[in-house]
């Protein structure tokens, strides 16, 4: 019998394999970046004209392009997020009112009073009294209820829009039968004034509103008779966004040409 022997144990060190690295997530995040832009091409593809127009403006000049859609600006009633409406558009944006108008059957009797008119300053819209007073009781400031649904539906077709808007009142020749020095000079500044400040509470932006004018009767519509009623009207301008804000007075024969 052979003495004993020591018994040897001989343990193998088990080394675990070296360290992946990162580059996974790198493939990982090229795998998300291809599927965010397959998205982003797809959407573009079901957008309108106005968006991608909008969009492909951005990528060619971003500064210009957001002064043109209001982007730039700050404040909570100063964003207007929007394409800019111009004269090749304007058609469409005319069509959409007076489409908004007949499909309101408490508006639509009001069709006849409701001007809406492309010319050299911008979309004009006009709403035109009639011999008992429509849009304003007569010889007040004072909005009539018709006049208020109508100048709200107006701001929900104007508040998107980065175009500036102006308001004007007219009167007709017949002097204001007032002895406290109050004539149609204050009148129709009074009614321009409460036409801007029921579209403002309609959502309609502050900066949007360029300027407020008061004619009385010197821009007659229908000069050959200054007592027509239908020379008391209001007009809302959506002015064209590469003019200037234009402070001089335009013949309104030349603009209805």
């Amino acid at each position: 019998m052979q003495p004993d022997q020591p018994i040897v144990v001989i343990k193998k060190l088990r080394r675990h394999g070296g360290h992946h690295g990162g580059a996974w997530k790198v493939a990982y995040a090229d795998f998300v970046t291809a599927m965010m832009a397959l998205f982003i091409v797809l959407w573009l593809l079901n957008s309108g004209v106005k968006v991608k127009k909008a969009i492909a403006g951005y990528f060619n000049d971003p500064r210009s392009s957001q002064k043109e859609t209001g982007t730039a600006k700050v404040g909570d009633d100063q964003s207007v997020i929007g394409v800019p409406i111009d004269p090749q558009s304007a058609q469409k944006l005319k069509e959409q009112i007076e489409k908004a108008i007949l499909d309101r059957k408490d508006l639509e009797k009001l069709a006849k009073q409701i001007e809406v008119t492309i010319t050299p300053e911008g979309l004009r819209i006009e709403l035109i009294e009639d011999k008992s007073g429509t849009f304003f009781q007569s010889g007040s400031a004072r909005l009539s209820d018709k006049g208020q649904e109508l100048l709200g539906m107006l701001a929900a077709q104007l508040k998107p829009l980065p175009n500036h808007l102006l308001l004007e009142g007219h009167t007709d020749a017949q002097p204001y039968s007032n002895d406290d020095g109050y004539t149609n000079w204050e009148l129709s500044a009074d009614r321009a004034n409460a036409a801007r400040r029921l579209l403002q509470q309609d959502g309609v932006g502050t900066s949007q509103i360029s300027q407020v004018r008061g004619y009385a009767d010197q821009l007659l519509r229908v000069r050959n008779d200054p007592m027509d009623p239908s020379n008391r009207r209001i007009s809302l301008i959506v002015q064209w966004v590469d003019k200037p804000v234009q402070s001089k007075i335009l013949d309104m024969e030349s603009a209805k040409k």
